[in-house]
Formats: C-alpha cells, sequence, structure tokens
C-alpha cells in the first residue's frame, strides 16, 4: 500500500483512492500478487484483455527482439514497417467470412478504434455524396470507450454526467429492442443515420445477452436503410466469445468491426477497426480522397509483434475452444449462486464473461451492494469487477474448471459476508 500518490487512476474517486491505493506488483498465469505479497485470482484479466494469462515469456522476447531492431516508426502516408503489414494481414484473414473484402486500420485501443470507425463512416458518406449522413444510434447500457464521440454513442448516463455537451448527432434506444431501433431510424430519418454500433454481448453495462435474431434484425435494419453496423468487439474478440472478433458467433455481416484488448492480451496497448470493402472503396481507389485521421503509435511495429506472439499462443493452445468450454463451466459454477439472499440472477452462458446480479430490493435499499461485494471477495483473494446492479467474472481463458468453482465460490462467501454485515447493522439501527 502507499500513503498517497501522484498518480491520477481512470475512473476512481481519487479522495477515497488516494493513500489507499492496491498496488500490483507481478503477475503469473492466472494470478496477481500485490506488494504486500498477497496472491489474487484475476477474476477480471486486468480488465476483460488477458486473454492468454499473465507472464508469457514468449510475448516479452518477441517484444524485446523487436525493440532492438525496429521499436517504433510513423506510419503516416506511404511509410509501414513488416509488424504492421504482417498483423494486418492475419486479421483479415481471421475477419474473411465475416467482414467483406476486409482491411485493417491500427491504432492505440478500444476508445481509439471506436471514434475512428465513427469519423470513418461519416467520411465515407460524405465522400459517395451523401453528407447528410451524419448521426449515430447507439444503445443504452451500451459501453463504448470514453473519447469525444464514444462517450456520446456510449449509453452509460455516469460517463456522460458533467462532460458538457455531447455530440449532437448521436442518440439511443433500449439495447434489446428491434422495435425502439426502426423507431428511431424513423425519427431520425432514414437518409441521415450514419452508422448503428453494437456489443455482441453488453459488457460494461451489466454482462447482458442479445435476444436470439437481435443482432441480424439489426443488421438487416441497417441493410435496409444504407447505414453501416459497427460491431464492437473490443472486449467480444479473440478468444473472450470463443471466436477470433466474437461477432463471428453471429450470423451477420458487419462492415466495420472494432477490435484491442485481446489483441495483445494487454501486453501493449494495440487496437483497430477490421473495414470492410464497402467502406474502404472509395479511399483505396479515388486519388486525392484522404480520410485524415491516424494516431502517432497507429501501426506501431513493437505493439504488433507483441500481437502475434499473443495470436500465436492463442492458436497452438486452442483457446478460442477452451471459451467455449468456460462459458459452460462459468454458467455452472455462478449457478450454484441462485437462490442466495442477495442473488437476483445469473447472466452467463456466452463466451467466458459472466455477472452475478444483486436482488432488486436489496440493491435498492442497499446501492453499494457490488462494491461491497467486490471488496469483500478480494478480501478472500478475488479479483471480480463491480458493474452497476452486479459483479462480473471475466478470467484468462487458461483458467480451469476448478479455479471458475472456486471462483463462484469466493464470491458466493462474500455475499455471505456481506449479508451478515448488513444483518448486524439493521440490527444494531434497530
Amino acid at each position: 500500500m502507499t500513503s498517497d500518490t501522484r498518480f491520477w487512476h481512470p475512473f476512481a474517486d481519487m479522495a477515497a483512492v488516494r493513500g489507499s491505493e492496491l498496488v500490483i506488483a507481478e503477475g503469473d498465469g492466472c494470478y496477481v500478487t500485490d506488494t504486500e505479497g498477497k496472491r489474487y485470482f484475476d477474476g477480471t484479466a486486468s480488465l476483460w484483455c488477458v486473454n492468454v494469462g499473465h507472464g508469457r515469456e514468449e510475448i516479452v522476447q518477441a517484444v524485446a527482439a523487436q525493440m532492438r531492431e525496429l521499436s517504433s516508426y510513423s506510419t503516416f502516408g506511404a511509410f509501414s514497417n513488416r509488424p504492421a503489414e504482417a498483423l494486418a494481414e492475419r486479421l483479415a484473414a481471421y475477419a474473411e467470412g465475416v467482414v467483406e473484402q476486409p482491411h485493417v486500420f491500427f491504432n492505440l485501443g478500444g476508445s481509439d478504434a471506436i471514434d475512428t470507425a465513427a469519423k470513418l463512416a461519416r467520411r465515407y458518406f460524405s465522400a459517395i455524396g451523401e453528407p447528410d449522413r451524419v448521426h449515430i444510434i447507439g444503445r443504452v447500457k451500451a459501453y463504448h470507450g470514453v473519447h469525444a464521440l464514444g462517450t456520446s454513442i456510449g449509453g452509460i448516463p455516469a460517463n456522460q454526467e458533467g462532460m458538457g455537451p455531447l455530440d449532437p448527432e448521436t442518440s439511443h434506444v433500449p439495447w434489446d429492442s428491434l422495435e425502439a431501433l426502426e423507431a428511431e431510424f424513423e425519427r431520425v430519418g432514414t437518409q441521415r443515420v450514419a452508422a448503428v454500433f453494437a456489443e455482441p454481448v453488453i459488457g460494461a453495462g451489466g454482462v447482458h445477452r442479445v435476444p436470439p435474431g437481435y443482432l441480424q434484425g439489426l443488421a438487416e435494419l441497417c441493410r435496409r436503410h444504407g447505414a453501416l453496423f459497427v460491431a464492437d468487439s473490443v472486449i467480444a474478440g479473440f478468444g473472450r466469445l470463443g471466436t477470433w472478433y466474437g461477432i463471428d458467433r453471429f450470423d451477420v455481416r458487419p462492415d466495420m468491426i472494432t477490435f484491442a484488448k485481446g489483441v495483445t492480451s494487454g501486453y501493449l496497448p494495440l487496437g483497430g477497426i477490421v473495414v470492410g470493402g464497402r467502406v474502404a472503396e472509395p479511399f483505396w481507389t479515388r486519388g486525392g480522397l484522404w480520410f485524415r485521421h491516424g494516431q502517432t503509435y497507429s501501426g506501431h511495429p513493437t505493439c504488433c509483434v507483441a500481437a502475434q506472439a499473443n495470436l500465436d499462443i492463442i492458436e497452438r493452445e486452442g483457446l478460442l475452444d477452451r471459451g467455449r468450454e468456460l462459458e459452460v463451466e462459468m454458467a455452472s459454477a455462478l449457478g450454484t449462486l441462485e437462490g442466495h439472499e442477495l442473488v437476483g440472477g445469473i447472466r452467463a452462458g456466452i463466451g467466458t464473461l459472466g455477472a452475478v446480479a444483486f436482488e432488486a430490493g436489496a440493491l435498492a435499499e442497499h446501492p453499494d451492494l457490488p462494491a461491497r461485494t467486490f471488496s469483500a471477495a478480494r478480501e478472500r483473494g478475488l479479483f471480480v469487477r463491480p458493474l452497476g446492479d452486479a459483479v462480473a467474472l471475466s478470467p484468462p481463458l487458461i483458467a480451469t474448471r476448478e479455479e471458475i468453482d472456486r471462483a463462484a465460490q469466493t464470491i458466493g462467501e462474500a455475499c455471505d459476508a456481506v449479508a451478515a454485515d448488513l444483518g448486524r447493522a439493521a440490527a444494531a439501527a434497530g
């Protein structure tokens, strides 16, 4: 622990955090250790991202070798490097059959990818003579990063509070209603909608599965009205849903796929967009038509090499298949918590992610139940993530069935401890 800090943490109440930081010192497999020597099962894979687990030496070695050869160089204009070229080819190959004629645009992470996709959607329609198509539809509960456009497109009000005016050409519909989406097309004007953004599974908004046929219906509405469908696979990709991009579990063909997190398992920052041929065509065939957008580190060679080594591990160790196996194991393990006095339901069954949702009455009386349960689980050597009305579990894809069962048991013990604390407080107050 530390007495104070100059480090301003993201998504943090710094008045509470300063002086009580939990400093992580080491990582190995599914576990991390703090500076006090306490070991934890990383039930969050850091932030949905360390898919291959911590401490994979071949990623370290690949990165070190690349840094000795060429650590960094811009890819603006005609500049390129071999790692960026090779990774783009590999990621495009993974997307064959999902995105038509895939191209790959690199940036630094998920928030970058979202803003890039939103800007590209608008720029594309301007380029083909439909400049009025600027409106972007997001969904309630959806998380699409925290850059300016992503904050506007995302549907989590707390992330927008106090941020000033949002992009006026964005709006939101219920995350599970095709009827509401159809109505929003009509309200906005079908000739003004540039794109609809959707996660294959709602992640940071609480881990929610879309209804059967929903994504197919969304894609059809976009096709019918001429808008682009952008699949936000930042959380869902690289094994988290048991496929390369997550969206490829569904019979849909998005125009763009945003990715990040699991592409390097978080070892280095990297994200990007798989862009379909429809969107790429004018920029790749017309001289003088630019997409004036990019980051200093787009196509960063060292980050691209980290991704290649990470993808090698995913392929060699069969972690896509393991992601499918873990979804069954997690649903079974978390299902044992049904019936607990604080538990209102279990959200699991697609990919290596799940959530334990709290009973509505208990949550209304004690809105801090997720935070309390997080703390109680942490005391018992488990990291879960508090999300609105639930705590989420999304461990590395190398987790064993025994570790998943133990994690679920620990969540149950944490809930028991919280219930006991609430009972004692109520008795004392009464």
